[in-house]
């Protein structure tokens, strides 16, 4: 049975032809909101089910964590682009598609005669969305367009570890693999905007997004300071250039962020410090005059702060001053906040007994909201439902698996 019975997208068909993160990440979020996404993968599956986390108790391994987290809501088909008649199956799915979202190297669907060009002549209502390193020529032909690219090299080039780190030079990458999602939230994005359209047309499009280019249009300091000065912003930890107090402060038991900047906020923290007369001292009675002398004014913060606990000065200063202690993933599993949000639910794992968490939806509508209805599919696990979906006979899907065509799933799969 078909999943995007809820939610805003539902009755929108996406078939998705991605792998790793940037991609498939653009597939989850339609799918959180109630669109069918059918995950095409090849025979040998995704690559990044082989990526863990593991569950210590899972032996089966058909997928980790990361798999997981961006693959739920979907259903898994496996074709074999390599063989004639599994290109010719997957034209089949296109027809009756809305969007098709691929990552795979430039050219390379074009060469197996599905890139864009094609497919909109057996659905010129199709949208079609890639996601690459530095892009397609859709949205202006880069010189690195062939290019292999991962979250790091978009962060690298995009400008983000240049500005990111303890110091210039020592460039850090930003936790996580924002380089992957924030182009897959843009794609996201480009693929509903082209969708309305084509509702209103009948027409579809090429969605073009560059994981570089993403990170880029997120650099607002990168570019204003250097469009507006000629001056490039280098790395200097967690302040924020102009503003002070802003960046982290040692605590009894580890750290807290503080962002108090504003002469309103100064005057507050000042008042709960105990230390009133600071609000009024020329050396930090303007935000301007703060940023200027901020290594004296942090060492008074500092030396407040060293002696609480991180828990004291979140109860002591929050809803008073913007302040926040620095979280590990114990915490956020601990924290009220995540629970009432329903940031953590829980899905199923195969070859696990016990429910995982995954990160949840964290744009809630209140009539039509998203949410994680089911686990992330087995290889193959719905390749006869789709395609019976579709139409296709037993004879014909037999005949297709017999052809190397396609991957059936385990029989027993629920």
């Amino acid at each position: 049975m078909s999943p995007g019975k809820s939610g805003a997208l539902a009755g929108l068909r996406v078939i998705e032809a991605t792998h790793a993160l940037a991609g498939p990440f653009c597939g989850q979020i339609l799918a959180d909101h109630g669109a069918d996404v059918i995950k095409i993968e090849p025979p040998e599956g995704d690559f990044f089910r082989r990526i863990g986390p593991y569950d210590k108790a899972d032996r089966d391994r058909h997928y980790g964590g990361l798999f997981q987290s961006c693959n739920r809501n979907k259903r898994s088909v496996s074709i074999d682009f390599k063989k004639p008649e599994g290109r010719e199956l997957f034209k089949e799915l296109i027809a009756g598609a809305d969007a098709f979202v691929e990552n795979y190297r430039a050219d390379v669907l074009n060469r197996l005669g599905l890139g864009y060009e094609e497919l909109k002549k057996i659905n010129p209502r199709l949208v079609y969305t890639s996601v690459r390193g530095f892009g397609d020529r859709a949205g202006g032909a880069s010189p690195y367009m062939a290019w292999p690219t991962f979250d790091i090299v978009a962060q690298a080039m995009g400008g983000w570890m240049g500005i990111t780190g303890p110091s210039p030079d020592q460039p850090f990458k930003v936790g996580g693999g924002p380089g992957d999602t924030v182009p897959g939230l843009f794609a996201a994005f480009g693929t509903l905007a082209a969708m309305f359209k084509a509702r209103e047309t009948g027409q579809g499009q090429y969605v073009d997004v560059a994981m570089v280019d993403s990170i880029l249009a997120m650099g607002e300091l990168i570019v204003s300071t250097f469009a507006y000065t000629g001056v490039s912003p280098a790395a200097n930890g967690n302040t924020l250039p102009g503003l002070a107090p802003f960046g982290t402060v040692p605590t009894r038991d580890g750290t807290v962020v503080i962002a108090a900047a504003h002469d309103p906020q100064w005057r507050e923290l000042t008042a709960l410090m105990g230390r009133p007369e600071l609000a009024d001292h020329p050396d930090y009675n303007s935000e301007a005059q703060r940023w200027v002398n901020r290594d004296a004014m942090m060492a008074e913060l500092e030396t407040f702060t060293r002696q609480y606990t991180k828990a004291e000065l979140k109860d002591m200063l929050g809803g008073r001053v913007p302040v926040g202690p620095i979280y590990l993933a114990e915490d956020i599993f601990q924290d009220p906040h995540f629970a009432a949000r329903n940031m953590l639910p829980e899905v199923e794992h195969p070859g696990i007994e016990r429910k995982v968490r995954v990160p949840g939806v964290p744009v809630k509508l209140s009539g039509t909201p998203g949410g994680v209805r089911r686990r992330a599919p087995l290889l193959a696990e719905h390749t006869d439902e789709v395609l019976r979906e579709y139409g296709l006979d037993d004879d014909r899907i037999a005949a297709l698996a017999e052809a190397g065509a396609i991957r059936r799933g385990p029989a027993a799969a629920t």
